[in-house]
């Protein structure tokens, strides 16, 4: 055995099993311990204050439940989530910074634009329903995301679990975390439960519109039943899942509600995901937009909301203080569509390279990404931190600068006409309401990001360290 394998294998042993047991023995701590062992270490690796609270939150929230969770779950979870993310994951993305000048700490693909459902508005309607990305293909590119360090996974689509080879890939690659978004009706039709307890890498979150007649509305008939009986097993089998919920101009408060956060608590969900709905793909539609005074409804409400209840909640459009800004371009996240085109993110719908004709690592140092993570950079206010929505004409000059190739029919609609005048509108609008908001809180927050040419300076004393 070679040496470096003899060490990979003691630190595989370390993280695979020294950190689940410490966890476990953790969990039996009085929550108030547990929390003055961690919470001033947290505070000090992690600048921004609003993400240092969330933290602290998923630690609460776990403690409570973990007696409730599948031990499956709560291995795979301790294991990957902290053992490989946050220790094992670190010094390889100090390598990855190097090559391309971030640390991406998830990926989110979407192996198929195939569904069973027809949903009202939804993003990625006009995708080709051709799965363009073979089995083998992703099980290389899960093995490429641990090489980087990339340890957390988010499957979209599409449907994923519709791809028959979507959990034996999951099982294949146990030291990467899935998050999936389904609609829930598979999981229940397939009863897919004890496998998913079996395997304890998944968390599921099921897209919701409401309660029953939001949900089947958008969704159709019969919808609701499936994902309440989903839901229902889920929890008996003491896996953690959530929704994901898309605020839309007339359901926007509703999502937001006591009532909605407390039945979908009652369901056993311990996470909530906010997207707001974008106009892109099937019919984009400016007036399904929740309104600026509605968004920023929706950021105090999600305080509100992660404060009173025993829920991981966040709105990637209202948490800018929380991650610091736009994740996407690979400055944090980036997507793979079901053609393999590697796009800064699901809602940013243009690329220029590709998985089926490159590695990952080059794919993820690709002029497009680069010059998306540049641009993120010269956003004003992390409040409003969307290229698309809130910054729209930053969008354009991407395009315009790069010209990458649309995603699906209609991805360039809203670079021009009747759509690209209303979201300078909206944007325009929203800036009046949120500058006044951050401008009470900067003081609190590190902004702007960090500029490029700090980030070129740090990939040159990494490449530094390596010759020395």
């Amino acid at each position: 055995m070679k040496p470096n394998a003899a060490k990979n294998t003691l630190w595989d042993t370390i993280t695979t099993h020294g950190v689940w047991y410490a966890t476990e023995m953790l969990a039996r701590l009085p929550e108030k311990w547990l929390l003055g062992l961690v919470e001033s270490r947290l505070r000090k690796g992690v600048s921004w204050k609003e993400g240092a609270d969330f933290l602290i939150k998923v630690l609460e929230i776990l403690h409570r439940n973990w007696a409730n969770l599948n031990p499956n779950v709560r291995q795979r979870f301790i294991q990957n989530i902290f053992g490989h993310l946050m220790l094992r994951g670190g010094e390889k993305r100090k390598r990855a910074c190097a090559l391309f000048g971030d640390y991406p700490l998830l990926m989110v693909i979407s192996p198929t634009m195939r569904c069973n459902l027809r949903c009202t508005g939804c993003y990625s309607y006009h995708y080709s329903k051709q799965d363009a990305i073979s089995t083998d293909r992703l099980d290389r590119l899960y093995g490429e995301c641990e090489d980087l360090g990339i340890h957390f996974v988010v499957v979209s689509g599409g449907e994923p679990y519709i791809r028959e080879d979507t959990l034996d890939l999951f099982e294949a690659h146990p030291n990467i975390y899935f998050l999936t978004y389904t609609n829930g009706t598979i999981i229940a039709d397939k009863k897919l439960t004890a496998r998913l307890a079996r395997l304890g890498n998944v968390m599921p979150c099921v897209s919701v519109e409401g309660f029953k007649e939001e949900t089947d509305a958008r969704r159709g008939k019969g919808t609701y039943k499936k994902i309440q009986k989903a839901m229902q097993e889920m929890r008996e089998a003491g896996i953690l899942f959530g929704f994901s919920a898309t605020p839309m101009r007339h359901n926007n408060e509703l999502l937001l509600s006591n009532e909605f956060i407390e039945h979908y608590l009652n369901l056993g969900c311990k996470v909530g995901w906010y997207f707001s709905y974008m106009p892109v793909g099937r019919s984009p539609d400016l007036d399904l937009m929740p309104t600026p005074s509605q968004r920023l409804h929706r950021y105090h409400r999600i305080r509100k909301i992660r404060s009173d209840y025993d829920i991981m909640a966040a709105d990637f459009w209202c948490d800018g203080l929380l991650t610091g800004g736009c994740l996407s371009g690979g400055r944090t996240y980036f997507h793979v569509n079901a053609q393999g085109g590697v796009e800064p993110c699901v809602f940013h719908q243009f690329y220029k390279d590709n998985i089926l004709e490159s590695s990952l690592v080059d794919c993820l140092k690709g002029s497009y990404l680069h010059h998306v993570r540049c641009k993120i950079r010269e956003v004003e206010n992390p409040l409003r931190p969307c290229l698309i929505i809130d910054n729209p004409k930053m969008l354009r000059d991407l395009v315009a600068q790069n010209n990458p190739i649309p995603s699906q029919e209609g991805s360039d609609a809203l670079l021009s006409g009747e759509l690209a005048d209303g979201l300078d509108r909206y944007a325009n609008e929203l800036q009046k309401l949120f500058d006044p908001v951050f401008k009470e809180v900067r003081k609190d927050y590190v902004w702007p990001l960090e500029p490029l040419g700090t980030i070129e300076e740090k990939k040159a004393a990494i490449q530094t360290m390596k010759r020395a």
